[in-house]
């Protein structure tokens, strides 16, 4: 396999395979190892020095769908998350505990705002697995009382680029919030960011040391 398949780079807990790089350059849909490349990037370069944003991996948010209480409240107390004013979930529609599904989506918690706010690139298509999800963590995150918001956002014009999506809007909402501390008010995303997100991301791991 790692002959086959060699490693292009490795990140703090991130590694990203050739055949993972190679889904940015063309019309292809997203895979876990890039979304957890990218948070993790943001977790540990760009905002490193923010303590105010929590930025949880898809294989993470995943798992916690299958959790017990224990489990959950060790990786929140490990990460200090009932402090963490914005938490960041990569959402799947997976149904199992393995990696897989169909559908990146977006869900935020604003603890300033007492919010889950939710974003999703075709329509409401992940919205059972994010109230699902909200349901789950929101006691063990001490916003028992947070309300959830389905939020307006740009649509994907096809059926691949989700996971862009997805990226594009944590980069949007945690520029925001860096600049307001409250996601009301954010503006919509604009077309041409995604369309040059893939590209951005290519040059980003090989500035990192990555191969292509």
């Amino acid at each position: 396999m790692s002959k086959a398949d060699p490693i292009s780079l490795s990140f703090h807990d991130s590694c990203l395979r050739m055949s993972d790089v190679q889904l940015l350059h063309g019309p292809r849909w997203l895979n876990d190892q890039i979304l957890s490349f990218y948070y993790e990037y943001l977790s540990h370069a760009k905002y490193k020095n923010n303590n105010d944003v929590y930025f949880i991996a898809p294989e993470v948010t995943q798992c916690m769908k299958y959790m017990d209480e224990s489990e959950l409240e060790m990786i929140f107390g490990e990460h200090n998350a009932v402090d963490k004013p914005f938490i960041f979930f990569a959402l799947n529609d997976n149904g199992t505990a393995e990696a897989g599904g169909t559908h990146w989506s977006l869900l935020v918690l604003s603890r300033p705002e007492k919010t889950f706010y939710h974003f999703d690139s075709s329509g409401n298509n992940n919205l059972g697995v994010a109230m699902e999800l909200m349901n789950r963590v929101k006691e063990l995150l001490g916003v028992r009382q947070a309300k959830f918001r389905s939020m307006r956002c740009l649509q994907q014009a096809n059926g691949y680029d989700c996971g862009i999506h997805v990226i594009c809007m944590t980069d949007h909402i945690a520029d925001y919030i860096n600049r307001y501390e409250v996601i009301e008010g954010l503006p919509p995303l604009h077309i041409d960011t995604v369309k040059a997100k893939r590209a951005e991301l290519l040059k980003l791991i090989l500035s990192l040391g990555g191969k292509d």
